[in-house]
């Protein structure tokens, strides 16, 4: 089973999000760790491959989380929030670009964690 690690804040974000979205997104992320799809997993354009978006609506609101799988020892969380974009289904420019800047430091962090291992 990979880890999952969060980057940024987005761990905190998502333990903002109603109970039942969190307890959606817990069970989708345990299914990624085992090497499954969840059903309500997509790939995020615009970002490469590797890097997908869970969704779930609850009471009228839309959540994101958005993780990427491009690395053999973790899931990486890079984003949880809330969609708020006057743009439909669209990302907001602040969103992604903070996508961006995160899944780099994902990046990096994993550099670290092979250095780390093969100093071992």
């Amino acid at each position: 089973m990979k880890a999952v690690r969060w980057v940024g804040s987005a761990r905190d974000d998502l333990r903002t999000f109603p109970d039942d979205v969190q307890a959606t997104f817990g069970f989708a992320l345990y299914q990624v760790q085992n090497g499954k799809h969840p059903a309500n997993a997509k790939p995020l354009r615009g970002f490469g491959s590797g890097v997908l978006e869970l969704l779930d609506d609850f009471d009228g609101d839309t959540y994101r989380a958005i993780y990427t799988v491009r690395f053999q020892s973790a899931v990486y969380v890079l984003h949880a929030f809330e969609k708020k974009s006057p743009h439909g289904i669209k990302l907001a420019r602040r969103d992604s670009n903070l996508i961006r800047a995160r899944l780099a430091r994902a990046t990096s962090m994993e550099a670290a964690q092979r250095d780390e291992e093969g100093k071992r």
